[in-house]
């Protein structure tokens, strides 16, 4: 690649950081990993009527907790800071006033009951109404106005926005990395409001002139921005500046259906879509964090939603994406998001944890339930139910009784409960109590072999000794939770059964 790789992920402190704004983080910082270049968080506030507070930490920790932290942000390494646009607030007027001085602006006096009326106007004759080359010298604008009378209206105080004023009439053939040429036909484009007289820049405006000031390379962003596509590339003409190449990503669809995943999406069908939990004075909204995943898993399927290697591999470290990514391999069309795959992928990565790491994990949800962990090999217990979970949150239920001593026993199991039982579970008390070496494989051989010599089933006595020391019929390999527990309460969960069940 023949320039520097210089890519930013740039969004609105608006509120939690979606799903989908964490893919397009991903790409860029595996983009950039890819090329030796440089991934920068730059956070767009300039429309301060929508800024919520705490959403910008909200997005830096999102970004630390998936292992994709930016080269270069607020606070760290400041090489084109400030990198928060309503700190760069100084900076965009004298572009704005560039635009006009060169003739691709012109200021804009309309008031919003006047658009408002030419809006109801046209809806009336059937139209849409689209502010461009067919009305701009009609309108209350400098364009119709003297520059004296221009000069004297903005001295006055009269409220004015600066617009963009779009060539007429000419055919964009753009070039995009992922959808190959694009074409936009100028005269059905409208023309932008750039800047407003309260001293901010629109998005528009602002976007350009930092991701130029910043060096930025190439723009990757969602497909939502494609429309957006022809006034930058114009601006940056207008500016006699040099483009980034541009590459936007497909949508993240619903699970089911067409359309854009939404949290709406996640609250129907019990899944998160921010990566972290978001607090407001209406509610919480789930995170991947806090429901349980693993920052690796959520990277891996966020990886597979749009792009792959060209083969049938699934599973990727961040080391390996960052090896294998190519832009010119992520798809056009949409990709479907699967909840019930990312809990695989969170299986896969859990799998990968060491058993120490997974018991410190599930240490606070014992201290939950009030379970003294001094007395229980926590470790041991984890690596016999981890196979069956997807989540540390689900060793609780998958391994309660370890810890307690079941207090009812399952309705259907009970069937396996027959007349013969007690005596047979009798007979195992004594069994039990004569092994020495209380180790999972000598009490399976012993247990075994009693039942062997003595011609009894093996139905007759492992399910009614599951159910007595499980309440269910349930769990790992038997005898495993038998050395678990260790003998004494082994025989009081057997001899509790007797008198219960």
């Amino acid at each position: 690649m023949s320039k520097q790789v210089r890519v930013r992920f740039a969004p609105s402190p608006t509120g939690p950081l979606h799903i989908g704004g964490v893919r397009t983080a991903l790409f860029n910082y595996l983009f950039a990993k890819k090329n030796g270049g440089t991934f920068y968080l730059r956070i767009e506030d300039t429309d301060q009527n929508r800024f919520v507070p705490g959403a910008e930490s909200y997005i830096m920790e999102a970004l630390e907790w998936l292992g994709i932290a930016p080269d270069e942000t607020i606070g760290k390494n400041e090489k084109f800071g400030p990198y928060r646009q309503s700190e760069r607030k100084h900076l965009y007027k004298d572009y704005a006033d560039q635009l006009i001085k060169s003739g691709w602006a012109y200021y804009a006096f309309d008031t919003a009951e006047a658009l408002d009326e030419l809006r109801k106007t046209d809806e009336e004759q059937g139209k849409t109404f689209i502010y461009n080359h067919t009305i701009r010298e009609k309108l209350d604008t400098s364009l119709a106005l003297s520059t004296e009378e221009t000069a004297n209206r903005i001295e006055k105080g009269d409220h004015y926005v600066i617009r963009f004023k779009t060539p007429v009439d000419e055919t964009l053939h753009l070039k995009d990395i992922i959808r190959g040429d694009v074409k936009f036909e100028t005269s059905l484009l409208d023309d932008k409001v750039l800047f407003k007289s309260d001293g901010m820049p629109t998005y528009h405006l602002a976007n350009i002139v930092d991701d130029h000031l910043m060096e930025t390379s190439h723009v990757i962003r969602g497909e939502e921005w494609l429309p957006s596509m022809p006034l930058h590339v114009l601006l940056y003409r207008a500016f006699g500046w040099d483009a980034p190449e541009f590459a936007h990503l497909p949508l993240i669809l619903k699970p089911v259906g067409n359309g854009k995943l939404s949290k709406r999406d996640g609250d129907k069908l019990g899944f998160p879509v921010f990566p972290l939990e978001w607090k407001t004075a209406e509610g919480i909204s789930s995170g991947y964090r806090e429901n349980g995943f693993f920052p690796e898993a959520v990277i891996n399927f966020l990886a597979l939603l749009g792009w792959n290697d060209g083969t049938e591999q699934e599973l990727f470290s961040l080391s390996e994406l960052v090896e294998k990514f190519d832009l010119n391999r992520v798809h056009k069309a949409g990709a479907k998001f699967d909840p019930e795959k990312n809990k695989w992928f969170n299986h896969h990565y859990l799998m990968q944890q060491k058993d120490v790491d997974l018991a410190k994990a599930f240490t606070p949800i014992l201290a939950s339930k009030n379970i003294d962990t001094s007395k229980v090999d926590v470790v041991k217990i984890v690596s016999l139910v981890k196979e069956r979970a997807n989540f540390v949150t689900e060793f609780w239920e998958m391994s309660d009784f370890f810890f307690e001593a079941p207090t009812d026993y399952d309705a259907k199991a009970k069937k396996n409960w027959k007349e013969e039982t007690p005596l047979l579970m009798q007979q195992l008390i004594s069994v039990l109590e004569n092994i020495e070496d209380f180790t999972s494989m000598n009490i399976e051989t012993i247990v075994k072999e009693w039942m062997t010599t003595n011609e009894i089933g093996m139905g007759k006595v492992m399910q009614p000794f599951r159910l007595s020391l499980v309440g269910a019929l349930k769990g790992p390999h038997l005898f495993d939770i038998v050395e678990v527990i260790g003998k004494n309460e082994t025989v009081v969960r057997i001899e509790k059964a007797i008198e219960n069940i």
